[in-house]
């Protein structure tokens, strides 16, 4: 008769190191992966909390930027490290925006194979455009783009929901912007004020800089709170109720991290939120602190992922 005591002793001995990993967590470098160039939203999130993070757990938080793919390589890069803590990724909407707005099956489920950790902010999206553009409101750009059809570019990240944006606009405005891919906003924004690209649905964060100093302008923003420094109104009040995109950022973790590990992870963000320096410096990059424990962002997950869902199929929005 076979012996099982060998087999029960390694079980045995993995599971006690388990615990012990879990027990000492953390005990080195965390890194968080952003599916972006640097110096999108994303990027400068990531680049505020990990100092904080770092600080209050011990342990030097990194930030990896992995871009390209429409996403998808930053997830993948996620989900083949181990299920220990110590490698979370940064997305926004695009994570469950993804499968709809591209042709090619994804390698994994965006819902089931990802530990939800923390929400960290939202934010509305600015349409902003090249000075050059004579259109100084919405109502003129729209008139613009209805004369010149197929003609004006949307630079934005694929796979993302500023690209979502675009095709929501088209459907909306009953206009024809096309939407041209980059692996980050950085790079769409460089090319907008470059006159690469005539236009652009960004976060605050990312071109707010930049509008102040006159390099871009804000026709509008999504949400229902005017910005108010420069003044831009809302979509609905510069003419075109319905246009509601706005973007949350929050950390997953590879699906099977250990729940202990992912409730440390959650408290750690929660306490970073609460930190008054940390809210000011968000609030000035146009962000909204959002917190949420770990099974509210799931549930906020699934919720947007069937949304997006509907969404693309009533807009009538193909994948690229």
């Amino acid at each position: 008769m076979l012996s099982i005591a060998p087999a029960l002793t390694g079980l045995l001995l993995v599971c006690t190191g388990l615990a012990q990993a879990q027990q000492t967590y953390p005990n080195r470098p965390i890194r968080i992966i952003i599916p972006f160039t640097a110096g999108g939203t994303n990027d400068i999130l990531a680049r505020l909390l990990g100092p904080k993070l770092t600080e209050s757990m011990g342990q030097q938080v990194v930030v990896d930027n992995r871009p390209g793919g429409n996403t998808v390589i930053a997830s993948q890069a996620l989900l083949a490290s181990a299920k220990d803590g110590y490698t979370l990724l940064l997305p926004g909407n695009s994570h469950v925006l993804v499968p709809y707005l591209t042709n090619a099956p994804l390698p994994f489920d965006p819902i089931k194979d990802f530990a939800p950790v923390a929400s960290l902010a939202r934010t509305g999206l600015f349409l902003v455009v090249h000075p050059s553009l004579p259109a100084r409101s919405l109502r003129e750009f729209i008139a613009l783009a209805k004369s010149r059809p197929g003609e004006l570019n949307s630079a934005a990240p694929g796979g993302s929901i500023n690209q979502l944006a675009t095709a929501m606009f088209n459907n909306l405005a009953r206009v024809k912007l096309v939407h041209i891919p980059y692996k980050g906003s950085a790079p769409a924004v460089a090319d907008v004020m470059a006159g690469q690209a005539q236009l652009s649905f960004q976060t605050p964060a990312t071109v707010l800089g930049n509008v102040r100093a006159g390099k871009l302008r804000a026709l509008a923003i999504s949400g229902e709170t005017p910005f108010a420094d420069p003044k831009v109104p809302t979509f609905t009040q510069a003419g075109l109720p319905g246009f509601d995109v706005g973007l949350w950022f929050g950390l997953l973790a590879p699906g099977g991290t250990p729940k202990s590990i992912v409730d440390r992870l959650n408290a750690e963000v929660a306490k970073v939120l609460a930190m008054p320096d940390f809210r000011e410096k968000v609030a000035l990059q146009g962000l909204e602190v959002f917190v949420s424990s770990p099974e509210q962002y799931g549930a906020l997950l699934k919720n947007e992922y069937e949304k997006f869902g509907r969404i693309v199929k009533e807009a009538g929005i193909t994948a690229e």
